[in-house]
């Protein structure tokens, strides 16, 4: 088999980084349109994330974030997003480089985006203190080895949240 120079691998995935880095781009200056909301999967320990340490301990090797009606300074920079949200009812700010992204699933118009982090390194992610009071709802990764995915309860909100399950996306 011929070796593949061009590396056609790392422009797709590359390219599908763009996607979502416009989406999100979109997002911060425009809010979001619709119905459009965002799941986003990411590895926990990957170089460039960063958490607190209690959502570091209750989340330790994925985490999926709901973008959809409470959150704020959402901020895209070329390697990364930033976001605050609240777990619990206590504000956080979030760091997540692209790299680190499992998956990207707007399920309002059955969109997704998977992607293969297994080249990714994993570091213990910087803390960072809590931003601003507003909740928003988050729920984390499903294992492999689950059939379900947990779900933390969503903080009131003026705004409605639904707290979704994630098999409710998944291909049967």
């Amino acid at each position: 088999m011929a070796t593949d120079h061009i590396r056609y691998d790392v422009l797709a995935r590359d390219a599908l980084r763009g996607v979502l880095r416009k989406v999100l781009t979109d997002a911060a200056a425009h809010g979001l349109p619709g119905e459009h909301h965002f799941f986003i999967t990411f590895v926990s320990k990957a170089e460039g994330v960063k958490l607190s340490p209690r959502l570091l301990a209750q989340y330790p090797e994925e985490m999926t974030i709901i973008l959809q009606h409470q959150f704020w300074d959402l901020t895209i920079l070329e390697d990364r997003f930033e976001v605050g949200l609240s777990f619990g009812g206590i504000p956080e700010r979030l760091v997540v480089p692209f790299s680190a992204i499992k998956s990207f699933l707007d399920p309002s118009v059955k969109f997704g985006l998977q992607f293969d982090t297994s080249d990714v390194a994993e570091v213990a992610p910087a803390s960072l203190p809590a931003a601003p009071a507003a909740s928003a709802v988050a729920v984390p990764a499903p294992a492999a080895e689950k059939a379900e995915a947990e779900e933390e309860p969503a903080a009131p909100s003026q705004g409605g949240a639904e707290v979704v399950r994630l098999d409710r996306f998944r291909k049967k």
